[in-house]
C-alpha cells in the first residue's frame, strides 16, 4: 500500500494539485494519500481550473491542517514550499522529502499572466509526482 502525504502552507493550491495527480496516477493501487498544510485556506480556484484543464478534478479535496493528520500513518511526507519543510513536526521513522515550488497564489498580473504561473507549476508538480510514482518503493527506502 502506498501511503503518501503532500504538504504545504495554506493547503490551497500546490499540495492539493500533488494530491490530485497521485491519486490519479495511483488509481490502480492500494493507496492512501491526501495533503494538509500548516493552516487550512480551501481549494484555490485557479488550482482547480489548471487541474481541470489535464481532466483532473479536485473539488471533492478538502483543506485541511497539519495539526489534525495522523502523519505516522504515512510512508512517505512530501513538501512541497520552504516554509512547511520549517513548520513541519518532527516525525521519525518516515522519509520525508522536499521540494519548493514557487507559489503560484502570489503571482500578480492579468487573469492570463496568472494562469500561466499556475500551470508551469502545475507541470511541474506533475513531474514530482511521476517520479514518486515510478521510485516508490526506492524513494520510501533511502535514508533521511
Amino acid at each position: 500500500m502506498k501511503k503518501i502525504i503532500f504538504l504545504c502552507t495554506g493547503n490551497s493550491c500546490r499540495s492539493q494539485m500533488a494530491e490530485g495527480f497521485a491519486k490519479q496516477m495511483f488509481s490502480n493501487q492500494y493507496f492512501l494519500i491526501e495533503s494538509a498544510g500548516v493552516r487550512a485556506d480551501g481549494l484555490n480556484s485557479l488550482a482547480v481550473k489548471v487541474m481541470m484543464e489535464l481532466g483532473i478534478d479536485i473539488t471533492a479535496q478538502i483543506s485541511k491542517e497539519i495539526k489534525f493528520i495522523n502523519l505516522d500513518k504515512f510512508d512517505l511526507v512530501v513538501t512541497v514550499c520552504d516554509s512547511v519543510r520549517e513548520a513541519c513536526p518532527v516525525i521519525n521513522g518516515k522519509k520525508i522529502i522536499h521540494y519548493s515550488f514557487v507559489d503560484p497564489a502570489l503571482s500578480v498580473g492579468t487573469m492570463d499572466e496568472k494562469l500561466v504561473i499556475y500551470r508551469g507549476v502545475r507541470d511541474q508538480i506533475q513531474v514530482l509526482v511521476q517520479e514518486l510514482f515510478n521510485n516508490y518503493k526506492s524513494i520510501c527506502h533511502e535514508q533521511n
